[in-house]
């Protein structure tokens, strides 16, 4: 209230002064356009100014004749909003033996860029890659060893599939890592088999068993790639992002690239993976460290695997494999030790848990320990609550302020692995958004880079529709104006920076995005084509198309 009421003075004093005498000084106003504010009214203005970074007022057209600004921009009558707020993704640099295969659209596309990227290397050295599904395929299928043997059989192939829950390796890759037919399946992982009993190449979520025998890029050699996929955020109009987990290590790498590129990067709220309690205590930080341009997030752990393995631990066993309910990705007493240690050394904590089984699980220690050791103001979450649990975890999550991170875009994008793998309710009502809402939860939006541009989040959010066009569970639609406040103000309030980011009003942060179109009258269908005209940042404009 304190903070509102401050920035309720400030714009008035600025109108009053600039009612008084001639334009005050401006850097930047948008004018003549549908300024969407996300502020508790969700009100809408005309125009915007912006002074130092941040925003000094929003109002009517008559802001034109007030200030006196470096830039003008007539937007024409084009939407206006703050920038999207994605607070669960993956960025990463690119090491020079992996294959981007994040629009390859067969296994032939797939057999081609592998044998192209092997005739490069040289034989004998090993050929990774990320981002491809089956989904997507023109064979309809998952790639298999046989067509990776096929590809490149003098090197060693092991090919993640887009989510990193599951990834193709060939009998190479296989032979190195000394796995066989006989070999038992690793701990919280999966060694998929053919009919014959043969394996096939895939492994669920501990591709690790083969992908530890990669050479380790160095930053020196990623470092271009990472900074350029975080510059294409704002190409999509993302202003803001928490990177889902690195290592305390992998935090100075985030720092080092701020340091040198901040101002023209999206803020950044870097989520640490938990790396046991003298780790943590040694890296010296915690939750909200840092500054406007980056800064330490909650502690990450992961719960269970995730659907595209998939091996998300649920309560009903899966539709596809009868007494089967996936894997916990740890061991239950190890998981509260930690939970105990995070909570008391101060963290805020985001954990990563996509069955309703690990949800109910996570909850009651998060439960368990608030009671314990009450903490005002905790933002403990979850990342994705994928299967919805049942009611009475979502009444505990509403009563001890336990919020949620969730990605609708999976709604899209995993459609076919929901409907495979889960029982029909559960398949339904896949990444529930009205359900939690309506129980009290907090929800707030990302994308889990599945894909990351957020229209395909927002479309999937209001309509409920996978890329099939059925739609699924249509009571768990959000109305467009939910949907744009998940993707900003309660991205904010997620990050605890609900106070200088998330919406347009005076003192905040001056972020925001124009629109090609009016995302509050768009035809729902067509919400997937509109694109990010202009992305500013900090008052700066940082994208233009």
């Amino acid at each position: 209230m304190r903070n509102t009421m401050t920035r309720l003075f400030l714009g008035s004093a600025l109108m009053a002064l600039a009612a008084c005498g001639s334009p005050e000084p401006a850097d930047l106003v948008l004018h003549n356009g549908k300024i969407v504010t996300v502020d508790a009214d969700f009100s809408i203005q005309e125009a915007v100014a912006v002074r130092d970074g941040r925003i000094i007022e929003v109002g009517g057209n008559d802001l034109l004749a007030r200030y006196d600004a470096g830039r003008v921009i007539d937007l024409g009558g084009r939407m206006v909003m703050p920038g999207f707020n994605d607070t669960h993704t993956h960025i990463s640099g690119t090491p020079f033996r992996e294959l981007d295969l994040t629009e390859t659209t067969s296994i032939a596309q797939l057999q081609e860029q592998v044998r192209a990227k092997a005739e490069q290397l040289g034989e004998g050295e090993w050929v990774t890659g990320y981002g491809w599904a089956e989904d997507v395929f023109a064979e309809q299928r998952m790639p298999t060893r046989a067509d990776l043997d096929a590809a490149a059989p003098r090197n060693p192939v092991t090919l993640t599939r887009a989510g990193g829950h599951s990834a193709v390796v060939n009998s190479l890759a296989f032979e190195l890592a000394g796995i066989t037919r006989t070999s038992p399946n690793p701990a919280r992982g999966i060694l998929e088999k053919d009919a014959r009993g043969e394996l096939n190449g895939i492994i669920r979520e501990r591709q690790d068993t083969v992908g530890r025998l990669v050479p380790a890029a160095t930053s020196e050699e990623t470092r271009p790639s990472f900074v350029q996929t975080l510059r294409d955020q704002l190409e999509l109009g993302i202003t803001s992002l928490a990177q889902a987990g690195v290592s305390p290590r992998g935090f100075e790498e985030w720092e080092t690239v701020y340091a040198e590129y901040g101002e023209e990067l999206p803020r950044a709220n870097v989520q640490i993976r938990w790396a046991g309690r003298e780790r943590m205590e040694a890296f010296g930080r915690k939750t909200g460290d840092g500054n406007e341009r980056i800064r330490v997030g909650a502690v990450k752990v992961f719960v269970d695997g995730g659907f595209t393995g998939p091996s998300a631990y649920t309560i009903d066993e899966y539709r596809s494999e009868p007494g089967f309910h996936g894997s916990l990705d740890i061991d239950p007493e190890e998981l509260r030790t930690i939970v105990r240690d995070a909570h008391a050394m101060g963290w805020q904590m985001g954990f990563h848990a996509i069955g309703d089984a690990a949800i109910q699980l996570i909850v009651n220690d998060f439960v368990e320990v608030l009671q314990a050791s009450p903490r005002a103001n905790h933002r403990h979450y979850l990342n994705h609550f994928t299967v919805r649990p049942p009611p009475e975890v979502m009444d505990l999550m509403a009563e001890h302020d336990i919020l949620i991170t969730q990605q609708p875009n999976f709604t899209y994008t995993l459609e076919a692995r929901y409907v495979d793998n889960l029982q029909e309710i559960h398949a339904a009502h896949n990444n529930p958004l009205r359900s939690p809402m309506d129980h009290g939860v907090f929800v707030a939006l990302s994308s889990d880079i599945l894909p990351i541009g957020p229209m395909v989040g927002l479309y999937a959010a209001v309509t409920r529709k996978g890329v099939s066009g059925a739609v699924y569970a249509p009571e768990e639609r959000l109305t467009m104006e939910e949907a744009i406040i998940g993707y900003t103000r309660n991205g904010a309030y997620l990050t605890f920076e609900e106070d200088i980011k998330g919406t347009l009003e005076p003192g905040m942060l001056a972020d925001m995005i124009v629109l090609s179109d009016d995302l509050l009258t768009i035809d729902p269908e067509r919400i997937m084509d509109v694109e990010v005209e202009t992305t500013i940042l900090g008052g700066r404009v940082v994208f233009e198309r």
